[in-house]
């Protein structure tokens, strides 16, 4: 089953937002050192402990109600401090001042504590919504399958994310267990989008289509049908372009019940075999670019490849999150070493020794997401055979 993970968020916009709101904080503080500073210095030239009282109101529109709450203890204890500093107690200006920081601090903190139930409230149905969203597009991976036991990892590199761009299914077919893994170029919605249309597009043709090849070019036909559509909705001049902005790395297997499994790869991260020991990368016979891209292939537009898949391999299927993740050294993770260095044979246990080991070379901080199958030929079991009309 997929194990959304939320990871801390790596640099670029999140990041700026986060100096703007930071410094933003900072402003009421500032605000409190500034007048105690003209109060006690030479530079007293009026009464300034007025101003004070926009400190609450400042509070309350970047920090939550505990910000508020300190920065009303700033004001009131710089306020205490300039009144008998200035020997101004007795004073109607003093009292006055009291009284409308009072006000202003106790409407603050109310709307302070309204807009933060409000946006947790907002928070917990964004999360249900995207809950229902994974459910839908990336669906648990089913334990047996056939021939095969499948389990399957999904980590969102961004924070509070569950989906994203990357893709995966497993399905039981009549012409055996069909899987697919994918990675949309590209972060947010549009990147959701595309990989909603191929993971509809598989669910659509593996169960009637007989050959691979038509089952991966189906997907690259609903996604460049999508992708015209958009750039026709949207209005953009220059299509051709737009539609090359958007491309799709996959890669679809077929495993029957003989001890064999077929491949296309279109322009994914080669998939790793685990036989006898040995971690073996499967290059394809002919190596054709991702889905959006066809304009570069020559020659056939998909062809499929062959491989040995006896009992006891081990196959993953992963998108380049996984190669991609980087140390302090900015040196990639090495699958093939971490995948002979598990030595747990069950499945979910060598996920999560999978997971803790990338999670400890990139230091938490994934700079895209990861997706990974692992499946399993099983010993005859007296399985049901996949083969045959369903």
């Amino acid at each position: 089953m997929a194990q959304p993970l939320r990871s801390p968020p790596g640099p670029g916009a999140g990041g700026h937002h986060q100096v703007v709101f930071a410094l933003a904080a900072c402003v009421p503080f500032a605000i409190a050192l500034l007048v105690l500073l003209i109060e006690f210095t030479p530079a007293h030239v009026g009464y300034t402990v007025p101003l004070l009282v926009a400190t609450p109101a400042l509070a309350a529109v970047t920090m939550g109600p505990k910000g508020t709450l300190a920065a009303v203890g700033a004001a009131v204890g710089v306020s205490l401090a300039t009144a008998t500093y200035n020997q101004a107690w007795g004073s109607q200006q003093v009292y006055t001042n009291f009284l409308a920081l009072f006000l202003v601090s106790a409407a603050s903190f109310m709307s302070s504590s309204a807009a933060r139930t409000r946006r947790e409230n907002e928070l917990n149905q964004v999360r249900r919504i995207a809950t229902a969203a994974q459910e839908a597009l990336l669906r648990p991976v089913p334990d047996r399958l056939g021939p095969v036991r499948a389990s399957s990892m999904y980590l969102a590199a961004e924070t509070g994310a569950q989906i994203g761009g990357d893709l995966y299914d497993v399905v039981q077919t009549q012409y055996g267990v069909r899987m697919i893994v994918g990675d949309v170029r590209g972060k947010g919605l549009p990147a959701v989008r595309a990989a909603a249309v191929v993971l509809g597009a598989f669910r659509e043709v593996v169960h009637y289509e007989d050959d691979l090849a038509e089952v991966i070019n189906h997907c690259g036909e609903a996604l460049r049908r999508d992708a015209v559509v958009a750039v026709a909705v949207a209005g953009v001049v220059g299509g051709d372009d737009a539609l090359l902005e958007g491309f799709v790395t996959a890669l679809v297997a077929q495993i029957p019940d003989s001890p064999h499994f077929e491949t296309i790869n279109r322009g994914h991260p080669l998939p790793l075999l685990l036989s006898n020991g040995t971690v073996r990368p499967l290059v394809p016979t002919v190596p054709l670019p991702p889905f959006g891209l066809e304009e570069f292939i020559s020659g056939p537009p998909a062809l499929t490849d062959s491989y040995p898949f006896a009992p006891g391999d081990r196959l993953q299927l992963y998108t380049d999150g996984v190669i991609e993740a980087r140390d302090w050294d900015d040196t990639f993770f090495d699958l093939p070493e971490a995948m002979m260095a598990m030595r747990d044979p069950t499945r979910q246990a060598f996920l999560e020794g999978l997971r803790q080991a990338l999670l400890r070379h990139a230091q938490s901080r994934l700079a895209d997401d990861v997706a990974v199958i692992l499946v399993d030929r099983c010993e005859d079991e007296g399985h049901q055979p996949t083969g045959g009309p369903t």
